[in-house]
């Protein structure tokens, strides 16, 4: 059993990345709208008994990116595809995670539902909104923290700057305080 990485149009540049890092290529995948911008996604590749990544952030356009989601779900779904994991950086509708009031919806939880019949096993994350949206899926769902990511990279960044500053420093004190006798 092979595992296979599919992106569509939501955040391309990250599924390379995460491709590249894996040392896995993209899976092959025609994601297009129709004249009537009705979405739809053919797997180029089989998939049938393989664990499939689909990584799709439900971002801005957030409809747009959340049916295109949707229909890959459920196109690995019906593609056969053994265990397949919704990797969702960006959870669009996460703000809408509980009644505000009367006759409004609980917009997180409907996604959420969508998502599992549309064909995902397990989800992936990051920094939700609220951690109660992990208690809407009927299914596994990771939510990854940012921040230690973040944090150490910034730590070495800071690191790296003030070592650079303190050389800089160092070397005009030298030009600058050397004594007289000291030719240039």
């Amino acid at each position: 059993m092979a595992t296979k990485i599919l992106s569509c149009n939501s955040n391309r540049p990250l599924a390379e990345a995460i491709s590249k890092y894996m040392e896995l290529p993209l899976t092959k995948a025609d994601v297009k709208r129709f004249s009537d911008m009705e979405v739809f996604v053919e797997i180029q590749e089989n998939v049938r008994g393989e664990d499939v990544f689909l990584i799709q952030s439900t971002s801005s356009p957030t409809n747009d990116n959340l049916m295109e989601l949707l229909v890959a779900l459920d196109a690995l779904k019906r593609g056969s595809a053994n265990r397949i994991t919704a990797v969702i950086p960006y959870y669009g509708y996460a703000r809408q995670d509980r009644k505000s009031g009367p006759r409004t919806p609980i917009s997180a939880k409907l996604v959420a539902n969508l998502i599992t019949v549309a064909g995902a096993h397990r989800v992936v994350t990051v920094d939700l909104h609220a951690g109660q949206i992990q208690g809407f899926f009927d299914i596994p769902t990771d939510n990854l923290f940012a921040a230690p990511v973040f944090q150490s990279d910034i730590k070495e960044k800071r690191e790296r700057v003030l070592a650079r500053y303190k050389r800089l420093l160092a070397i005009y004190n030298y030009q600058t305080y050397r004594p007289a006798n000291q030719s240039q």
